[in-house]
């Protein structure tokens, strides 16, 4: 017979079974949220944030575009691309020791080492970056049969460090280190119509923006945004413009539309279309070609493109034209002495013996051009230096402050000077738009044989003979209708008001056939302002002059070449209200392609712009398109759209 006692524990066994047994047939319903609850707390309380801006170490302005990647124990882990104001953010990263790597083409490649991340902690860091001016040369082991080490630059010791991430993340060799150079280009911001009524700059038919733009896109990048000159852009095409009367060189056409990317704006478009004249009853020309032979020239998209392009030309000399060839590498030397044309053997010869080798001492390349142009100098002719080059100048005179006024104290001379640029990696694309620009001349981007077609052969006329020199812009807005403006592009053109008028001061040339189109947006004075408040003025007053229907008052001033006094051109423009699907279709693509320029460089002032939208547009007025040129920008347009979004899914990751 039991015990009390042993029925008393039987009973306390009983019901710790059932207790479990309850506890149990809840198990399936809590195992789910215990683990949501584990999980959630082991992500809020555990994960880190490191975040921070990238800027440049001379000037420690933003960086954008800079690709920033975590590393740990030598493993690639996260990546982001910075900003266009140069910030980035990681977030959600597990705790560790990081060595933190912020990569551009043009920059050394930064590397901080043992970045502490703690738990749950939120880290800011600031990483300064040293512009590359340097080519690095490919490393070999001692051992050749070995395979060759990739090889970073630290930023901030400026020495080599050996690395085993993987190349495509992290390390570049000496063929794919890239240092091409664009200057820091801040976009124009509106004016207040009142304050500052006068705009003024130089033109600019320069087109190398855009075929550079177009080699980035096609090798599958978009391209940097300093290198986006959305007047260039503009003016690769050509524009169906009345032409001027035989009295002058070109003509003044404008038109006033709405804006596409706000409607409360309306857009301002200002054209010049220049005489075309016959190529056969052009002046004699007296061409020296100065042709960076140098060992960053190797390259199939350098000289070899560049000889191919140089043979075309010869095709197209006249008997009376004459050409010379100086050569530069290590030392300049006058390969072929000026010849006419109708020797084409002899220059074609001259040509095709070009080799690339050597260092670039292109000051030394640039006197010798200069004396050889001089002294074979044709009084009313064409005379021009046309240097090809990547730019990179790296013995005797190469700085740009160098190369500028060397170029400046050549520019009485009487000759011009065209650059055309080639290759990429090492192009420095903002020297030598300097160079064309103090030279009296233009520049261009040759990135395939079709575009040496077009600026060679097409565009002979427009590239080689010059119309009218120090081209200068000013327009005077009405602020009785006007409360503000933005000139769209033309940032490194800008003069002052001042300057207009000053027959000294250097500006833009332009050449036979060519068209020059800028525009403007305006914010009429019954829209919403966009401009910051300034204080009244406590000694003066303005006095608005009506002027009836005058939106403004364009002026342009010109000189014949061979003249030192300049020539007034005037017009006064009045608002016809039209509607932007109203406007002419030279109007509407040039506008396209502005939006374009401002959608690739981020612009704060798009408005609705997108690719959609600029498609759209560009296809409603592509026009014949004979030479195809406005379906290939189509073309580009969709392809960056591909490739920003392709860019921000990876973002996204």
């Amino acid at each position: 017979m039991e015990s009390q006692c042993e029925m008393d524990l039987k009973n306390v066994q009983t019901y710790i079974l059932m207790k479990i047994q309850n506890y149990l047939s809840f198990l399936p319903i809590l195992f789910p949220i215990i683990v949501v609850f584990t999980l959630s707390g082991m992500v809020t309380d555990d994960k880190s944030t490191l975040k921070g801006n990238v800027v440049d170490a001379i000037n420690s302005l933003p960086v954008s575009e800079v690709e920033v990647s975590l590393w740990l124990n030598s493993k690639f882990k996260h990546k982001v691309i910075t900003t266009g104001s140069g910030k980035f953010e990681f977030s959600g990263v597990e705790p560790g020791s990081y060595d933190v790597h912020a990569s551009k083409p043009g920059y050394k490649t930064k590397i901080l080492k043992s970045v502490a991340l703690d738990a749950a902690q939120t880290k800011n860091i600031s990483i300064a970056m040293i512009k590359a001016v340097q080519e690095v040369s490919e490393i070999t082991p001692p051992n050749k049969s070995e395979k060759k080490q990739s090889v970073v630059m630290d930023a901030v010791s400026e020495e080599y460090e050996y690395s085993s991430a993987p190349q495509s993340i992290l390390s570049i060799t000496a063929e794919e280190f890239n240092t091409e150079q664009y200057d820091y280009l801040p976009e124009n911001e509106f004016k207040d119509a009142l304050r500052e009524p006068l705009s003024t700059f130089s033109i600019d038919v320069d087109r190398a923006s855009y075929a550079n733009m177009r080699r980035h896109l096609m090798s599958g990048t978009l391209p940097p945004i300093d290198a986006v000159r959305i007047e260039e852009l503009i003016n690769y095409f050509d524009y169906e413009y009345q032409g001027p009367s035989k009295n002058e060189p070109f003509n003044l056409h404008t038109e006033v539309a709405e804006c596409p990317w706000n409607n409360d704006h309306k857009l301002l478009k200002v054209g010049l279309q220049a005489q075309t004249m016959d190529d056969q009853l052009m002046p004699p020309s007296n061409l020296t070609f100065l042709i960076d032979v140098s060992g960053s020239m190797q390259q199939a998209n350098k000289l070899p493109l560049l000889k191919r392009a140089m043979e075309m030309l010869v095709e197209n000399l006249r008997p009376q034209d004459k050409v010379a060839i100086v050569v530069y590498a290590g030392a300049a030397g006058l390969v072929l002495e000026s010849t006419y044309g109708n020797n084409k053997l002899a220059i074609k010869e001259a040509i095709n013996n070009l080799r690339a080798g050597g260092s670039t001492a292109g000051g030394a390349g640039i006197k010798l051009a200069y004396r050889v142009a001089t002294e074979n100098y044709i009084r009313n002719g064409n005379n021009r230096i046309i240097l090809a080059t990547d730019g990179d100048f790296n013995v005797g005179a190469s700085s740009d402050g160098e190369l500028v006024r060397l170029i400046e104290s050549k520019r009485e001379t009487g000759v011009y000077l065209t650059v055309l640029g080639f290759g990429n990696g090492n192009l420095k694309d903002s020297r030598m738009e300097k160079l064309a620009d103090n030279g009296n001349g233009n520049y261009a981007y040759i990135d395939n044989i079709m575009e040496a077609r077009k600026v060679l052969i097409k565009e002979l006329g427009g590239t080689l003979y010059t119309l009218a020199n120090d081209v200068k812009i000013q327009i005077e807005f009405n602020p009785a209708h006007i409360k503000s403006y933005k000139l769209i592009g033309y940032e490194n053109r800008m003069l002052q008001a001042q300057d207009f008028n000053d027959d000294k001061k250097d500006a833009g040339e332009i050449g036979s056939g060519h068209t020059v189109t800028a525009l403007y947006e305006l914010v009429p004075q019954e829209a919403e302002d966009v401009t910051m408040p300034i204080d009244e003025l406590k000694y003066q007053t303005s006095k608005i002059n009506q002027k009836g229907n005058e939106l403004l008052t364009l002026k342009v001033r010109y000189k014949i070449p061979g003249q030192t006094t300049s020539k007034l051109m005037i017009k006064e423009v009045s608002d016809s209200n039209r509607k932007f699907e109203n406007a002419t279709q030279n109007f509407r693509f040039a506008v396209s392609v502005a939006m374009f320029g401002m959608v690739l460089r981020r612009s704060d002032h798009k408005g609705s712009s997108s690719y959609v939208s600029i498609v759209k547009i560009a296809r409603g007025s592509k026009g014949e398109d004979k030479e195809g040129y406005r379906s290939e920008f189509i073309r580009l347009v969709e392809l960056a759209s591909d490739l920003d979004n392709y860019k921000l899914s990876q973002q996204q990751k």
